[in-house]
């Protein structure tokens, strides 16, 4: 038995004319890398995957995301097509009886809305998954539905930050740092069921409009400044990612809650 521990980089699509984040509601986040670490039972680092992919949804690299990955149309135009990476990456993986750790559960549901939009078989993927996420949140008793960011519990741990974080193999390797570091008997396990969001009801929500002139107003009275075209920007962003619920978790006592990335 080993661990995969990956993690994903994703591209929306962007509509310059517009100047807004445009998506596809089949699949709106578009995986553009994907990054793993692979350890024995042992806890030691074997193997390591890393692949940008060629995107086909949104061809040019959202102006936020080539921000926050450095990530450019240059690196991915040679890639290979997602399909192809994620044959090699279920190679990588090699065993349905792996167990598959992330840092919160998004990167598993967004891997599975994209194998879903190339009409890919998932079957071979293992089910079971571990969020070390929620269990680093625990082990610094951050209150119920108060999730840890990634380089908060490697700043907190103590651990080298050498490398650049919102890259996927890089964001990987950190995740199985602190995996290492916390690990322990209670961090068991859980089986991934994916439930695919209908296009009717993502449809029927599209109809509604966004009164961001209100949205953005109500930032302007906390912050008690005007927003920059680039804050306004990030906000709209986010309220679009928000509403996919990619980023939504069932805590233990029911209530549904939001972890950040």
């Amino acid at each position: 038995m080993e661990y995969i521990i990956f993690d994903l980089e994703f591209n929306q699509g962007f509509d310059k004319t517009l100047n807004k984040t445009v998506s596809n509601e089949k699949c709106p986040f578009e995986i553009i890398q994907i990054g793993a670490i692979k350890l024995d039972s042992n806890f030691n680092m074997i193997d390591t995957f890393n692949a940008y992919v060629k995107p086909e949804i949104y061809k040019d690299i959202h102006p936020f995301i080539k921000k926050m990955t450095n990530i450019t149309e240059d690196d991915v135009k040679d890639a290979e097509s997602f399909p192809q990476v994620f044959k090699d990456f279920k190679k990588f993986i090699s065993s349905k009886k792996n167990i598959l750790v992330v840092w919160g559960t998004g990167d598993l549901k967004e891997l599975y809305r994209n194998v879903n939009y190339y009409d890919l078989p998932s079957k071979l993927l293992p089910k079971s998954y571990i969020n070390i996420q929620e269990h680093a949140s625990k082990y610094f008793n951050n209150p119920a539905g108060k999730s840890i960011g990634l380089q908060n519990a490697i700043s907190i741990l103590g651990l080298n930050q050498d490398k650049s974080y919102h890259n996927a193999l890089n964001d990987a390797y950190y995740t199985a740092q602190i995996f290492i570091k916390i690990n322990n008997p209670s961090i068991v396990p859980d089986v991934y069921i994916y439930t695919p969001i209908k296009l009717s009801q993502s449809k029927r929500k599209s109809k509604k409009e966004v009164d961001y002139e209100k949205l953005f107003n109500e930032f302007e009275k906390i912050l008690e400044r005007s927003l920059t075209k680039e804050e306004k920007k990030i906000i709209d962003l986010a309220y679009k990612m928000g509403r996919t619920n990619q980023f939504v978790i069932e805590s233990k006592d029911k209530k549904v809650n939001f972890k950040k990335r």
